[in-house]
């Protein structure tokens, strides 16, 4: 189902580009797409609010390209990969990541970073941080998240800080009741 959406979605935002920002959009985009399969598309099933190749303009004027944006909660997401990012950068190019990063910030956005590795090896780690970044800043309605009942969201914020797997006995802690009063407001 991914790989369908991913391309109705790519076509969209295609249509929509001009200048640079299409141009990036026909290049490789295998690690923007993977980032999308593995840490945006799980959690938001869909890719609504999704902007690819959002441009940016720095204060000095310069045109930067964020992978992807999700604009109902103003995140920047990068795709990073150990060898074009990190390998053999030059002191110029870290500067320039720098600046990157606080045009980023200063227009409003939250940089958040994945590395390749990261959605390989680690992908649920990655998703769980999504997740808890919707919990904490999710204010816009139309949100999957803002359609929970507010147990549903406490439950979820306490979850993404255990750090492993909920269970039952976790939710009962966390809303202070027994089971019976679980089922009722749950209905499990």
């Amino acid at each position: 189902m991914f790989e369908q959406e991913f391309e109705k979605f790519l076509d969209q935002q295609r249509r929509s580009a001009s200048g640079a920002r299409l141009e990036r959009l026909h290049k490789d985009l295998t690690g923007e797409k993977q980032m999308l399969e593995v840490v945006i598309w799980p959690v938001l099933k869909s890719f609504d609010g999704i902007t690819m190749e959002q441009e940016m303009v720095s204060t000095t004027g310069v045109k930067i390209y964020v992978d992807a944006v999700y604009e109902p909660v103003r995140i920047a997401f990068e795709s990073n990969g150990f060898v074009p990012h990190a390998e053999m950068i030059t002191r110029d190019r870290f500067t320039f990541e720098q600046m990157r990063i606080r045009t980023i910030a200063m227009q409003g956005y939250k940089y958040i970073p994945f590395s390749r590795d990261e959605q390989e090896k680690r992908a649920e780690a990655a998703r769980r941080a999504f997740y808890e970044l919707l919990g904490r800043f999710s204010t816009s309605p139309g949100l999957a998240f803002e359609e929970l009942s507010v147990l549903e969201r406490e439950v979820i914020r306490y979850g993404l800080r255990l750090n492993r797997p909920i269970k039952l006995e976790d939710v009962r802690y966390c809303l202070q009741c027994g089971r019976h009063a679980l089922e009722l407001s749950f209905a499990i």
